[in-house]
């Protein structure tokens, strides 16, 4: 099988984005992209440390699965990794996907992390921070700019070191340091560290998307009982709408 390679996941991630109407430059908001894709259901769940998350694919269910216990960036990296597996290997029918990404050897895991690398900092737009933003060239960069550039774009530290030195910004050398004292670099840099920390305990198991729309259509046209609907709920970990808890926070219209 012909492994895609850096062009063609670029291009790859460029047309997913138009896709689903992102403009292809900015900085994305991946998991209210995610939220609004109509056959696709996000779980964000508690996983083993090894793993970063799964997709499955059903008879067109598509179902994506996060480890809340990542980093916040790497949840980001995961999700955007799990959309080329659904989007681009029409083949694969369920799949777990590991979380060290400086090790991995399957063609597909390897398009996949390409994919998401691509489709969270666009080439070009990445290029053009760099040069423009923060007035630097190639192998001039230090762990402030790198901070800079992983908050732009919402990318962990380890995909952001290794894009950078397969782009020939940075080299080994330079980004071994780097992979230490990372929320330190950030609050010394002015941001604060939600990219490099987990969702927090009470927030790990969550779903989006198709399976709590499908849930409302059945309730709604009276295929289901109130009480099957709020087990379909329950079994989801959306208490919060059997509930209405609203974080306890009143609602504002502002």
């Amino acid at each position: 099988q012909h492994m895609k390679g850096f062009l063609e996941m670029r291009s790859d991630a460029r047309s997913l984005r138009m896709q689903l109407g992102e403009e292809s430059y900015s900085p994305i908001d991946i998991f209210s992209i995610l939220g609004s894709t109509d056959d696709l259901t996000v779980v964000f769940y508690p996983m083993s440390d090894r793993i970063s998350g799964a997709c499955i694919r059903d008879n067109g269910n598509k179902l994506i699965a996060i480890n809340s216990n990542l980093t916040h960036g790497r949840q980001r990296f995961t999700a955007a990794h799990e959309l080329c597996h659904v989007y681009f290997h029409e083949q694969l029918k369920g799949v777990l996907c590991a979380k060290d990404i400086d090790n991995v050897k399957d063609p597909q895991e390897i398009e996949a992390d390409l994919f998401a690398s691509y489709f969270l900092a666009p080439h070009d737009s990445m290029a053009e921070y760099i040069k423009n933003r923060l007035k630097k060239k190639k192998l001039e960069l230090d762990v402030a700019d790198v901070v800079r550039i992983e908050q732009h774009f919402g990318l962990s530290r380890q995909a952001t070191l290794r894009r950078l030195v397969t782009n020939g910004y940075l080299t080994q050398e330079q980004a071994m340091p780097m992979r230490y004292g990372i929320k330190d670099s950030a609050l010394k840099t002015g941001f604060d560290t939600t990219l490099y920390i987990p969702t927090a305990k009470e927030k790990q198991y969550n779903t989006l998307g198709r399976y709590v729309t499908l849930a409302q259509e059945l309730k709604t046209k009276d295929l289901v009982s109130n009480g099957k609907y709020e087990e379909l709920l329950l079994d989801a970990f959306r208490s919060d709408i059997v509930f209405g808890l609203n974080d306890d926070e009143e609602e504002r219209y502002d």
